[in-house]
């Protein structure tokens, strides 16, 4: 079933962003060679519970941290640890937090040092995939329409769209309806409409788009080993638009 939001649920929503969006500013400024994925986790759930909120993913499902830090070829769900970050990586950092009983969800793929040419075309546009999906998060248009934008912009640029998972109907819980893929049939499915919220959240893979749960039963990455990068944010349809509501 899919829950619209009404004015009030919207701006706790947005507070549940910013905070989000602010802590994600914090970690993502302390990627840098050296650093180890646990020390951002560390430093994310300690603003997150300072500024009054949860960290939404730690214990969700048996989850243990606040953050899914995700390096190079693993494209979601990496658990942070005593992995040290070197130069030349690429890190996905998905930071989900509830205030007042209300979520933001939002991921940022950082280049930790200097990192190469083709790194760098993949986050810019993994990015911009998701920049051309927002805009079309409008009262009216087919869920299937934004989709399909995300894949028929990648595609052409040799990239592949990760077909395992997706993004999702975020509010008072972490998922709820729709389903939002990186693929789809323009004028097909939900009718999106004012009051929904949605997280779209491209996964993009620099090779073959299939992927595999590691061992711990959580870090998911790409079967060739190939890099991937994942960009996310929570966005509000409203009737003035679009609104992005992981904005700090």
């Amino acid at each position: 079933m899919i829950i619209l939001k009404n004015k009030q649920e919207l701006e706790a929503m947005r507070e549940a962003g910013r905070l989000v969006a602010r802590t994600l500013d914090l970690v993502c400024a302390m990627v840098q060679p050296g650093i180890t994925t646990q020390d951002l986790d560390r430093a994310a759930e300690d603003f997150i519970r300072k500024a009054g909120g949860i960290p939404t993913c730690k214990g969700y499902c048996g989850y243990p941290a606040t953050l899914c830090t995700s390096v190079n070829e693993e494209v979601v769900h990496g658990i942070p640890g005593p992995r040290i970050l070197r130069e030349g990586d690429i890190v996905g950092i998905d930071c989900v937090a509830t205030l007042d009983g209300l979520i933001g969800d939002a991921t940022r793929t950082m280049p930790v040092g200097k990192i190469s040419a083709g790194m760098q075309r993949l986050l810019d546009n993994t990015k911009a995939a998701l920049n051309r999906a927002i805009d079309l998060a409008r009262p009216g248009e087919k869920l299937g329409t934004l989709s399909n934008s995300i894949e028929a912009f990648v595609t052409p640029l040799g990239y592949t769209v990760v077909r395992d998972y997706c993004g999702h109907g975020v509010g008072k819980q972490m998922h709820e309806d729709p389903q939002v893929p990186n693929h789809g049939i323009p004028g097909r499915g939900p009718t999106l409409r004012a009051g929904l919220t949605i997280a779209i959240e491209p996964m993009i893979n620099m090779g073959v788009a299939e992927t595999k749960v590691l061992g711990n039963g959580w870090t998911v990455v790409t079967v060739d080993g190939m890099p991937s990068a994942h960009f996310e944010h929570t966005v509000a349809v409203t009737d003035d638009g679009p609104v992005i509501l992981t904005l700090p």
